[in-house]
């Protein structure tokens, strides 16, 4: 670990995206390697895709074809036990993840201590279970498996309609904009008082450069054996 003050990496997500949980877990795992902290930001992917004009991978057949193969690969490299939802469309296309992103930003209001746990169950759930994330049902098993309490969730639930958690998951979405986001994950590393935005799971060597830390891989605890 290199000295000097510690630098902050803040990461904006949305658990619709697979590729935002790949970074994810490398993140968590380079927080007690790196003289960083991690900043959580939950934000809301569709509002990036039409506020950039980008669109999802997934609607460009050649690009679809190939995110398959990709995630596959990924999967094993990243040991993330990800698969794809048998109905891709209807799960993240139609369905999204609104009422879940609104749900985790209502969490990272009230108890912040939360946000990790509560977004690695959402992932878990869509990307690994082929669950519904869109259903209060569905939350709230989440919310259960990452040691949430009942009676906060449900309170919780019941905010994702309130104009302070809408504006709230707006305003981080819009920050990840003003950063420059086209898409998810965008993960922006403040080195010495300066903004380095970056897109995508894969640019954590480049990161590791420009921090002056070391890239020990996506598992850095199986590459230190």
């Amino acid at each position: 670990m290199s000295g000097g003050r510690r630098q902050l990496l803040e990461l904006f997500y949305d658990v619709v995206s697979p590729y935002s949980w790949f970074g994810f877990e490398i993140l968590c795992r380079y927080r007690n390697i790196w003289n960083v902290d991690i900043r959580l930001r939950p934000g809301f992917l569709g509002g990036i895709m039409h506020a950039s004009g980008n669109k999802a991978p997934a609607l460009v057949p050649n690009k679809g074809a190939y995110m398959n193969l990709d995630l596959k690969r990924l999967s094993e490299f990243c040991q993330v036990p990800l698969r794809q939802p048998s109905d891709f469309f209807e799960v993240v296309i139609k369905k999204g993840s609104l009422s879940a992103m609104r749900f985790l930003t209502a969490v990272e209001m009230s108890h912040p201590e939360f946000v990790e746990s509560v977004s690695r169950e959402l992932w878990r759930r869509i990307w690994s279970e082929d669950k519904d994330i869109t259903e209060p049902a569905s939350i709230l098993e989440a919310a259960r498996k990452a040691g949430l309490p009942e009676d906060q969730t449900s309170k919780l639930l019941e905010q994702i309609s309130l104009p302070s958690v809408k504006n709230k998951l707006k305003e981080t979405t819009d920050e990840a904009l003003k950063y420059g986001a086209f898409g998810m994950p965008t993960l922006v590393a403040h080195i010495d008082g300066k903004p380095h935005m970056y897109f995508g799971s894969d640019r954590f060597e480049l990161i590791a450069h420009q921090l002056g830390e070391k890239w020990l891989g996506p598992v850095p605890q199986k590459s230190r054996l």
